[in-house]
């Protein structure tokens, strides 16, 4: 059986909004090789529309030699979204309306292997709710943001347990979380 898997840049204030501006002094080659190695157990990327619409003014137009467009742009999105009429600007990109944790939950008895949500919070946090999220990657990062959106709702609880946790030489954490049992 598929899983539903999503990674996330994280600080250690919990923000995950805009880490353009405070990851990259942190991504080395330890943390590449953790995102690659999540992105080859999936053969489907799920977006929400936020992180779709940003995705797909970028990665369409870049070419072959650009690392990571070939990937981007070849491997199928499955795009949740109540609001958008067509997702046509991006190759391999397909509309998915309704509750996404009910067809999120039925795409994971399908073949293939696992699908992966790439940014895209509210569907994480969705997901996490709803006990669909089977494997939740944090790249803990070791810095405080302290403004911008949070992982977590302020007052919300969501038991965690730890399936793994690898410390890189930035110090960043890559934590697996998988829903508790229970």
């Amino acid at each position: 059986m598929r899983k539903i898997t999503a990674g996330l840049f994280i600080s250690l204030d919990g923000v995950v909004q805009d880490p353009d501006q405070w990851h990259f002094q942190y991504f080395n080659d330890e943390m590449g090789n953790a995102i690659s190695a999540l992105a080859e157990t999936s053969d489907t990327m799920v977006l929400g529309r936020v992180t779709w619409e940003m995705f797909a003014g970028y990665w369409p137009t870049e070419g072959a030699d650009e690392e990571g467009a070939e990937m981007m742009n070849d491997t199928p999105k499955l795009v949740v979204s109540n609001t958008l009429d067509s997702v046509d600007a991006w190759q391999n990109s397909t509309l998915l309306p309704g509750d996404p944790t009910k067809t999120l939950d039925a795409l994971k008895e399908q073949p293939g292997k696992n699908l992966n949500i790439v940014g895209s919070v509210t569907l994480v946090r969705a997901l996490l709710r709803a006990r669909v999220l089977d494997e939740l990657h944090l790249l803990v990062h070791p810095i405080a943001v302290g403004h911008g959106l949070r992982l977590f709702d302020e007052g919300e609880t969501v038991p965690l347990e730890l399936v793994s946790t690898t410390t890189f030489t930035t110090g960043v954490l890559h934590s697996v979380y998988a829903p508790a049992k229970g």
